[in-house]
């Protein structure tokens, strides 16, 4: 995370004086909400915050800083556009206990979009992610015996059962990124008409998120080497491809994980009481073996409740 500066104690001053956000995206982590962000920044109806994770409501760290430092994000929005965030922090219980109840505090009236994937997808990127950042060193299959977040941050009907609880699911869109892929300008137009937006929304694919698919991890000494523009050089005119491959690989994800079967039925057993739950919500079957095929049906999804 880019350093923060501002506040040192959170400000209590009253928010109706301070700017705040219309809506924010509240995850889910690598279900694309960098890619709704961005296509809602393009649009002239829309002021979207830099950083886009501000994370403000989830960590101590940045809690502290005070409102009127998450205010000043959004203090060059013009007058007649929606300021948005977006911080999957923001959906990840248990990690962030008091999420929920700071947002609810400070933007009661706030609306929230949760962006979802199906579970074992969102899983595995979640996986490639901490692998790359040196948080997980183990296989995927050990991982989700070791670190239970993996499993709970594709958990969505528990972790949207206080947003529910707070806000009411008139305040909360549900979108899907396989709808996304499948039709994004119909899934735009959902967000516009959730947020009451009569513009019509323009999709700009150039604008697509692009994670890298070699999956590098990072090291100090050896990014310090390859951006020195003099030894990049020496480096490809001494050293043979063959062995800077060699030493790139050392570092890389050589392919996508893939869990086993055993762990593919522990999992499915796990998430499918989970999507059974969202799904009542929904008024859907939900399961991970339907899951996609129910969440890109042509009808538009919304709450049953």
């Amino acid at each position: 995370m880019e350093k923060l500066t501002g506040a040192n104690t959170v400000n209590n001053t009253d928010t109706d004086q301070l700017f705040k956000p219309d809506f924010i995206i509240i995850g889910a982590m690598k279900c694309a909400t960098s890619t709704l962000h961005d296509q809602l920044a393009a649009q002239p109806d829309f002021f979207m915050s830099s950083p886009k994770e501000p994370n403000f409501f989830s960590n101590e760290e940045v809690y502290a800083q005070g409102i009127s430092w998450y205010s000043s994000l959004f203090s060059k929005a013009q007058p007649d556009q929606l300021k948005g965030e977006s911080s999957t922090h923001y959906t990840k219980l248990p990690t962030y206990p008091d999420t929920v109840a700071r947002i609810a505090q400070h933007c009661p009236d706030v609306k929230l979009i949760y962006v979802m994937r199906h579970p074992l997808d969102r899983l595995v990127s979640h996986y490639i992610h901490e692998w790359t950042q040196g948080v997980i060193s183990v296989s995927i299959n050990q991982a989700i015996h070791r670190y239970p977040e993996l499993l709970s941050y594709s958990s969505y009907a528990m972790q949207l059962a206080p947003y529910i609880e707070s806000f009411g699911t008139s305040s909360i869109l549900p979108v899907f990124l396989e709808r996304l892929h499948d039709d994004p300008a119909r899934e735009l137009q959902a967000v516009f008409e959730f947020l009451e937006v009569t513009t019509p929304p323009f999709w700009d694919d150039t604008l697509r998120s692009n994670v890298s698919a070699e999956r590098i991890r990072p090291c100090g000494w050896r990014d310090a080497l390859i951006n020195n523009p003099f030894l990049s050089v020496i480096r490809k005119t001494m050293v043979p491809k063959s062995f800077r491959n060699w030493v790139r690989s050392q570092w890389s994800m050589k392919q996508r994980p893939t869990l086993s079967p055993e762990s593919r039925e522990h999992l499915e057993q796990l998430f499918d009481r989970d999507l059974a739950e969202l799904g009542s919500l929904l008024g859907l079957k939900l399961c991970c073996q339907n899951f996609k095929a129910a969440v890109t049906s042509p009808k538009r999804i919304s709450w049953s409740v």
